[in-house]
């Protein structure tokens, strides 16, 4: 009996998980999903009780402080305008010829009758500056092999307390997460799809939202063209821009 003792105190790791460092997987996820500046055009999907509607945008961004957004269609939509600079949320609305400014809990209000909310939309920090992250297993998802992370926040003013995210143990893109409140509830679930090369990184162009505290099958954000840190002239991240 000795003999066995000694043998698993000579190998104190042998019944823990190989795993590898989560923050070096977390940091390669935001060297693919983060870019110093970027412009989308996109069409937003919202699955109803009877039917669908579409929405189409283009979107200008650079870092996390600077966003701007203009939608394209349908009519109802079409000329609406979003601007974000740091922490402050104007949105323009040709009906009425208003701007007004989101603050505080009304960031958390759905965009246009989706499952993403404007807070969603709008933070854009990468997840090493928001998250402490461990490794909690290993699953397989369509055929691809997953590392499953568990990340807490580190700040406060984080959307999600906490998320369990999926990431592709080759490509380093998440393609499912799931996103809890400060009590533990969840809130809503992502699957991220049609994962694409785009120069040396890998990028998701097509996520679903499901918001779990709403009925029906979610929205989709599909990214129909994408250009990563393209040069951007500064008006557009201005106040004026939202009435030109």
């Amino acid at each position: 009996m000795k003999y066995v003792i000694i043998f698993f105190i000579a190998l104190p790791g042998f019944f823990q998980n190989n795993y590898p460092d989560a923050t070096k997987i977390l940091q390669k996820v935001d060297d693919n999903m983060t870019s110093k500046s970027r412009i989308v055009e996109s069409q937003m999907v919202i699955h109803g009780r009877r039917n669908d509607r579409v929405v189409t945008s283009k979107g200008y961004s650079e870092g996390n402080d600077k966003s701007f957004t203009e939608y394209l269609s349908p009519e109802r939509e079409k000329g609406t305008k979003m601007l974000k600079l740091e922490d402050r949320l104007w949105i323009y609305s040709p009906s009425t010829d208003r701007t007004i400014q989101l603050s505080g809990h009304m960031l958390r209000q759905s965009v246009m009758g989706s499952d993403l909310s404007y807070e969603d939309m709008m933070d854009d920090r990468k997840l090493t500056d928001i998250y402490d992250a461990k490794v909690i297993g290993e699953e397989e998802i369509d055929g691809r092999k997953t590392w499953v992370l568990e990340l807490n926040a580190n700040v406060d003013d984080a959307s999600y307390a906490r998320r369990k995210t999926w990431i592709d143990q080759e490509r380093f893109v998440p393609l499912k997460e799931e996103l809890f409140a400060k009590s533990g509830q969840l809130l809503k679930k992502t699957v991220l799809s049609d994962v694409v090369r785009i120069g040396n990184r890998w990028f998701p162009k097509r996520m679903n939202y499901k918001d779990m505290l709403k009925d029906g099958d979610g929205t989709d954000f599909i990214m129909t063209d994408i250009e990563l840190d393209p040069e951007i002239p500064e008006y557009i991240f201005s106040k004026a821009s939202l009435k030109k």
